[in-house]
């Protein structure tokens, strides 16, 4: 075995223990327990397991306190979250977006579920996320057309919005961001699938949530992240004609009544089922804990890896502070070879350790999409550095009862 993948098992082991045989440490496994089942057992019991319930507006209320949006509306998962949190800012088809091509696949497919084209641009190694340096020079190759739309001169597509991902619950920088899309006059649409719990200090020393500085946002409660509802997602705004706008699109569009079934717009049926929230609504109450012991637990791998020779911990950036979703170690030499060579000993040894997602501007339906390192200029090195040097560890709340 690699002297370095060794150590780099042996630093995990540190921290958390050996796993036992035939029980290896996930990546990061959703805790359900009484709690959980009471709040489905009160829901079966009401027999509203569908789209309306007691619960649906109870999570909306709950994500919309710890956020601080004004508005929060539930759906059925992160990816058609974002793809309204994009119509809704006015992404049609034919447009372009600009993400970030180290994301989850999602990012992307939300973009096109809109009928519009992911437009790829490079990250930062400070935050993991979408780099306003990168931001700034793309838009800047960009043209103005005679009404002084800005478009790509290559395709003649309309730049229609920016949407930065917060990488593993690590916030972007995302008030630069954000300066940089309202001087190009772009509308910002926030990924913040990871990042439930996270917060930034702005520049006035307000500690304000992701997915709260652009026109929409969106947070995922998928099976792996910080809360679960099992599946679903929110879409956030503090817009007073996009908010319930939102609400009113994802439930189908039906307009009030008390028996007629008439629509107003072609909505989609993306409503989070009660059921979900009610398991929502649980996770929520164990929420504080969870972060805590996520905290706990990545202090203590920084430690663990603090004088590691080949590598570091990933840290929250200056003036953050992230839900540390995954914790991941950054090895000194991006080598694909040297990443796969620490993976699979971690994973001889018990531990589910992960790469980075394959980079979205090499996946096969999105390798012809416009990139940045095209004849207007920029790269995405460090994308791809990041790509073949981060791997994400074992994160699950309870796993800080080990330290």
């Amino acid at each position: 075995m690699n002297a370095l993948a060794n150590e780099f098992v042996e630093r995990l082991r540190s921290v958390i223990g050996t796993p036992a045989a035939g029980a290896p440490f996930g990546l990061h496994e959703p805790e359900i327990g009484d709690l959980e089942k009471k709040y489905l057992n009160e829901c079966l019991d009401s027999t509203f397991v569908s789209s309306v319930g007691a619960f649906i507006p109870q999570f909306e209320k709950r994500i919309a306190e710890i956020t601080g949006a004004k508005y929060a509306i539930a759906v059925s998962n992160g990816t058609v979250g974002l793809q309204v949190a994009l119509f809704l800012a006015g992404v049609r088809p034919g447009d372009e977006v600009i993400v970030p091509t180290l994301s989850f696949i999602a990012t992307a497919n939300a973009v096109s579920h809109a009928g519009a084209v992911p437009h790829f641009i490079d990250s930062e190694l400070s935050t993991l996320g979408m780099s306003p340096e990168a931001l700034r020079d793309r838009l800047t190759a960009m043209r103005r057309d005679a009404g002084g739309t800005l478009r790509n001169p290559l395709t003649g597509a309309r730049i229609a919005a920016i949407s930065p991902m917060h990488t593993l619950g690590h916030p972007v920088r995302i008030e630069e961001i954000a300066d940089i899309a309202a001087e190009f006059g772009i509308p910002l649409v926030e990924d913040a699938a990871e990042s439930l719990g996270s917060f930034v200090t702005t520049r006035s020393g307000e500690r304000k949530h992701t997915g709260t500085f652009g026109i929409t946002g969106m947070i995922s409660f998928n099976g792996n992240k910080t809360i679960t509802t099992g599946g679903g997602g929110v879409i956030l705004t503090d817009d007073d004609e996009l908010g319930p706008l939102a609400k009113h699109l994802t439930t189908t569009a039906k307009m009030p009544h008390k028996w007629e079934f008439e629509h107003d717009h072609i909505g989609w049926n993306f409503r989070m089922p009660n059921l979900n929230a009610a398991l929502g609504m649980a996770q929520l109450e164990k929420f504080d804990r969870f972060l805590d012991q996520k905290r706990r637990l990545a202090v203590a791998y920084g430690n663990a890896f603090a004088d590691f020779e080949g590598g570091r911990f990933s840290f929250e950036p200056e003036g953050t502070e992230s839900n540390y979703w995954l914790c991941a170690v950054q090895l000194d030499d991006p080598s694909l070879a040297l990443r796969d060579e620490v993976l699979q000993a971690c994973h001889d040894a018990g531990f589910l350790t992960r790469p980075m997602w394959n980079l979205l501007h090499q996946q096969r339906m999105y390798s012809s999409a416009p990139a940045a390192g095209d004849s207007l200029g920029g790269s995405l090195d460090t994308a791809i550095a990041l790509h073949a040097s981060l791997i994400c560890i074992p994160s699950t709340p309870k796993l800080a009862e080990r330290l």
